[in-house]
This record gives C-alpha cells, structure tokens and sequence, in this order.
C-alpha cells in the first residue's frame, strides 16, 4: 500500500536533523512543518480517516502560533536551542500546559496540568510542543489483561505497518506516531518494556536512560524505582539530539565500544532470533571487540518480586501524585478504583482493574515484604545478571521483541514473541535502547542495547555503529500500512 496520505509524505519522514538544516537555510518554515504534519494527522490518524490510526491524543491548540514565533525568533537571529523551531509529541502521561495529561483515563479529565520538568526543557530548546499521544491506560499497571495500546480517553492505537497490530505499550502513540511520520521526535515512558516494545514493534529507535537523568517530576507515576522518560525517534541520531536536551547532556565524543552478546536472551521467534545471529556475524566479520556468553534469566520468584516492588510503589505514588495534582478529582488509587467502577460502561468495557485492587493491598512501601523483594530483585538485577553480563564490555545486546502480535480486546493484548531483555535493566535503573534489527513477516523487530547506569551516550555510540551496519544490508522501509502477508 502506498503511503495514506502522499502530499505530507516529503516532509513526514524528514529526520529531525534534516528539519533543522532546511529551517536554518530559509527553504522551510516552522509553520509550513507544522501545518503540513496537522494536516497528516487529520487524514490518517484521526478515527473519521480511513486509516484511523489513533496515535494522537489530543493537538496543542497554540501550536501554530508557536510556530510562527519560532520562525520570527529565527528571522531576527534568535535561535535559542537545539531543537529550536522542531514539532514534537509528548506521552498523555506527561503533563503540559494545553494538553490533557490524562494517561489515558477519563478520571483524570479537566484537572489542570503544568508543565513537567522535561516539557521546560523541551521548551527551552526551541522545541513546539505540538501533540500528546494515546498509550496504555495508566501505562499498562491496571490489569493483567489489559490491551497494549488501549485506554478509555482514546481508544486503540493502531501500528503503521499493520493496523490490525499493536502498536506496543505502554508508550503505544509515540511509537506509532513516529514510525507513521507525524512527528519526528517524541517522548515516550518506561518503567519494564514501555518505550523499547513500542519502538521495536513499531520500527523506531527507542531510548529509556538511566532512572533519574530525564526528570519524572509531573509525570503520572507508577514507580519511583524504575520510571523513565525518554526519547523515541526514527534514527539513532535524532534520538541523541532529544535526549541531549531531555538529559541535560550534551554529546561527548564517540568512542568503540567493546560489545558482550547475550546468547542465551532469545524472543522465541525463529525469524527473529535467526536475523539476531545473521547481525552477530556480521558485527564479528568487521572486527568489532565480540564477548559472547549466556546471561542470568528471570525465574518465576524475580518476576514476582518485580510485580511487588510496582505494585506497592503505585499506591504509594501515584496517590501522592494525585494529591499533588491541580484542580478537583481523585485523590489516591482508592478514589480511582471507586471512580472506575462508578464509570464501568466506560472504563471497563473490555477489562477491569484487578492490579490496582491488588496494589491497594499492599500497603505501599511500610510493609517488610516491599523491602524484601526489593532487595531481592536488585541484587538479582545488578549482581547475578547484568553486572556478569556487562564484565568486560561496555554494551550488552539480545533481540527486543518478535513481530507485533493481534490486537484484540476480547482476550487482552500483551507482547507475543519478547526476549527478557528490558527486565533486569528495568529493576536497576539502568538505560536501555531498541534500534530495528529488519522485518520478520513484514513486520519491525527490534535489537536491544544495554549499559551500565549513565552511559546514555557509550549506548548512542554502539547504536550508531548498529544501525550503519544493518542499514547497509537491511535497510527499513517505510511503514506498509497494511494486513501481514502471513502470521
């Protein structure tokens, strides 16, 4: 299928870097960049279109005249930061002035929102805060067959390369949004999976960095342990020009990084994992610095004590949250719950709440099994697993995700075909990237790269050297926008 909407197409897939040369050369204007892509959005993700791809939550309603400010801020030699005059799109649980911030939920309608730390800084940059986009209600904590992609405010999020596919969670729109040529740059959220699943499944580059260097401050919480905002674009490099700004961090020089292959971190697709050992090869054929080795899997008591450790966060946090928020509404997890259960024919039509009720008996963080299964995951995460896993090199890298399954919200939507790749950097804190890897079945599958805690940049640098080589054998194109040919 050709692309759904042609006269956008040109500017669309633009990367960000390219946007940027074009507007400091005067043969495009911030205006024209913006209305052009309002114009995409209108024809192929708003529910009325044919394509109805729903990434899009809700449109800042200044947009235009932040554009045109950006312009005249250029034409009087006023450029003030990196992304200066650059549209980009923000997660629904990321508060910003003009937009709803309602991580997908109606409880959440007509409270007032500010501007997160990292929307200020976005600002700063000359960016114009152009969109949110649609995710997993609450960032997917709500229930245990709940639909990636899907909340109550904004319906279902489709994925580019096949709609009837799901465009990952929890950070679904962003995802899509980027990959279908919306935006060039988005900010996504990740607490386990939540940027990297959408990225991989959606065919983006997705970067969660270390918990604490993106600011989390109003964002809609899950866990103060493991939530990080990050950026989402269409290259390596476009997302290192977001997340110089979101991180603070401007961009060392690169180095070579040593590189340890985690053999035994498969998704249990065929395809997938094939096309991750026909990279190895051709990564070791160039004389990359190559470790090789089985690395620590998760067993059943990791996977509980992760679920502990969110759970008993979430009502600790997000009630603090929701206490702090602006304007009048729910107040803790026991007002959402009493909420959604008031508003069922809306908030519960395809599944109900059941993490929640389970966080709620937690008790949050005062109880000895919090601090118990903390400790426990950590160690397990830092020691047993990744520290071994890093020994000696400076990245470590597995397959993210096999292709994106059905979406179908009868039976509830989770991720098919997954290595465990973002678990145990999730559980420490440290950053974690997925790049494409190629198609499977038409589809994107995605190549997960992770390093100790504040090596945003060693990640960036291997991911550069990643993508080259893969581009210039399986190179990504465009979205299909259309059923898989099989699967």
């Amino acid at each position: 299928m050709r692309d759904p909407h042609e006269p956008s197409e040109s500017l669309a897939y633009l990367p960000a870097t390219e946007m940027l040369r074009r507007l400091e050369e005067g043969v495009l204007s911030s205006r024209e960049l913006v209305q052009t892509l309002l114009t995409r959005i209108e024809a192929i993700d708003a529910p009325s279109s044919a394509t109805s791809l729903n990434a899009v939550a809700a449109l800042s309603e200044d947009v235009l005249v932040v554009a045109e400010q950006r312009d005249a801020e250029r034409a009087r030699g006023e450029v003030r930061g990196a992304l200066h005059g650059i549209p980009i799109v923000i997660k629904d649980n990321i508060e910003a002035i003009g937009l709803p911030g309602l991580a997908g939920s109606t409880a959440l309608r007509g409270r007032a929102s500010r501007d997160a730390p990292l929307v200020t800084r976005l600002r700063e940059a000359g960016a114009i805060v152009m969109a949110s986009t649609n995710l997993s209600q609450w960032a997917n904590i709500r229930s245990v067959r709940s639909t990636s992609g899907y909340s109550s405010s904004g319906g279902l999020v489709g994925n580019p390369w096949a709609l009837d596919r799901s465009a990952g969670g929890s950070s679904s729109g962003s995802g899509a949004a980027v990959a279908a040529g919306l935006a060039p740059l988005a900010v996504g959220t990740e607490t386990d999976g939540s940027i990297v699943c959408p990225a991989s499944v959606n065919g983006v580059v997705g970067l969660k960095p270390t918990v604490g260097n993106v600011p989390a401050n109003y964002v809609v919480p899950i866990s103060a342990s493991q939530d990080s905002p990050g950026p989402m674009a269409r290259s390596v490099r476009d997302v290192a020009l977001l997340y110089s700004v979101l991180g603070a961090s401007p961009q060392p020089a690169p180095l070579t990084p040593r590189i340890a292959v985690a053999n035994n971190w498969r998704t249990g697709n065929p395809e997938t994992d094939q096309l991750f050992d026909d990279f190895v090869a051709r990564l070791r054929a160039t004389g990359a610095t190559m470790l090789e080795r089985d690395v620590a899997l998760p067993g059943d008591e990791e996977s509980a004590d992760e679920e502990a450790v969110l759970l008993a966060e979430l009502f600790d946090d997000l009630t603090s949250y929701l206490k702090d928020r602006p304007g009048d509404g729910v107040t803790s997890l026991a007002d959402v719950i009493a909420y959604e259960d008031e508003h069922r024919d809306i908030e519960q039509r395809f599944f109900g709440h059941d993490l929640f009720l389970k966080a709620m008996g937690t008790g949050g963080r005062a109880g000895d099994a919090y601090q118990q299964s903390r400790a426990r995951n950590l160690k397990w995460a830092v020691e047993t697993c990744l520290t071994p896993g890093l020994d000696g090199a400076d990245v470590l890298i597995a397959p993210s995700y096999g292709p994106s399954w059905k979406s179908d919200l009868a039976v509830g939507g989770h991720p098919g075909p997954a290595s465990v790749a973002t678990m145990a950097p999730a559980i420490a804190g440290w950053p974690i990237m997925s790049l494409p890897l190629g198609l499977v079945q038409g589809l994107p599958v995605g190549l997960a790269v992770i390093a100790r805690p504040d090596c945003e940049w060693t990640i960036i640098d291997a991911a550069s050297m990643f993508e080259h080589l893969i581009s210039e054998s399986n190179p990504l194109p465009p979205p299909s926008w259309s059923p898989p040919s099989r699967g």
